[in-house]
């Protein structure tokens, strides 16, 4: 079955950016020119996305209004003749359908995901979260709805190895690799944030999932959890007693940019990956490693 829709979560504070996101979401925070938000998107669409779904709080219109026409601006950068600034635009405006459902309180990424049941309906849909950023040839939630269509339309999680001392950071799988090239396995448990000693892999996820209707009814009845929240993890682990779900290792490389080392080295590294501003980066990077003599 064709997957239609993305919620993507953007409901958070952004703490870990104040004082810039006491009025702007932290979604919004540019890398180069493009904001955080707009790369996620561009990755729904190039899945095949057509409908993106914002579950948002409070202060968070910008981000709906910025895949929304500007028409104010378009007049003025038409009256100054600055085409090429128009054409951009207009082509985000167009990006894709978007639409926005509120979580009122902050009770978790699972409470978050069934804030979006009414709009999603009774049909699969991709999952993303709204500040990891993956770079590849091959976008991660068209990777993971290939793996679903394989194995039935099932639900699937993708994975990525992390350090083995980080895994108190991350959603963390165990299960038994299912295909020849170990990327794929048939997913028995999920454990948030496990100390290292006591973590079952150290296959994380990133936050991309494939899910079928059925979650809800999981996210439904499950008890609040780690934090006092609504884990999705723990609808996860409900789901995978009582049907199939895969975790697959997706390839991509993956920047958190939901906290400063992440968004700093997300800046550098899309500038050197951009034509545009490849040899401005270099020489920025030259004239500060020579004036604050870094070895």
């Amino acid at each position: 079955m064709k997957i239609r829709r993305a919620v993507i979560p953007v409901a958070g504070k952004g703490t870990r950016f104040l004082p810039a996101t006491k009025q702007v979401p932290k979604e919004m925070i540019p890398i180069i020119n493009l904001p955080m938000i707009h790369y996620v998107v561009e990755e729904a669409i190039l899945s095949g996305i057509e409908q993106v779904i914002f579950v948002t709080s409070s202060g968070k219109n910008a981000i709906e209004d910025y895949f929304d026409r500007n028409f104010d601006l378009e007049d003025f950068l038409i009256k100054n003749g600055k085409i090429k600034e128009l054409e951009m635009i207009q082509q985000i405006g167009k990006m894709v359908e978007v639409t926005s459902v509120r979580q009122k309180e902050q009770l978790g990424l699972g409470h978050a995901v069934l804030c979006a049941k009414d709009i999603v309906g009774n049909e699969p849909f991709a999952v993303i979260l709204g500040d990891e950023i993956v770079r590849g040839p091959n976008p991660v939630i068209k990777q993971l709805i290939n793996v679903s269509q394989q194995y039935n339309n099932a639900n699937v999680i993708g994975v990525m190895e992390v350090d083995p001392l980080e895994t108190y950071k991350y959603g963390v799988v165990k299960g038994e690799f299912v295909d020849k090239n170990n990327k794929t396995m048939r997913m028995t448990d999920m454990v948030e944030k496990p100390l290292p000693a006591v973590a079952p892999s150290n296959l994380a996820t990133p936050g991309r999932y494939i899910f079928r209707p059925e979650i809800f009814d999981a996210l439904k009845v499950i008890p609040k959890g780690v934090g006092g929240e609504y884990q999705l993890t723990d609808a996860i682990n409900l789901l995978a007693r009582e049907s199939e779900v895969y975790a697959h290792v997706f390839e991509g490389q993956r920047f958190d940019t939901g906290n400063i080392e992440g968004y700093l080295n997300a800046t550098v590294e899309f500038a050197l990956m951009n034509k545009d501003s490849e040899e401005m980066m270099r020489k920025i990077i030259k004239e500060k490693v020579e004036k604050y003599k870094i070895k």
